[in-house]
């Protein structure tokens, strides 16, 4: 999932790793070799 805005929380499924977009470039995050959920924005 591409990130879109600042704010946004992202959350890894495998090794429960967390973060907070500060700057949105509009790539992808990606933790573990797969893309991260977005958990709230």
């Amino acid at each position: 999932m591409a990130v879109k805005d600042v704010g946004e929380n992202y959350k890894c499924n495998i090794c429960g790793n967390e973060v907070t977009v500060t700057k949105a470039g509009g790539g992808t995050l990606v933790c573990c070799g797969q893309d991260m959920e977005l958990i709230s924005k």
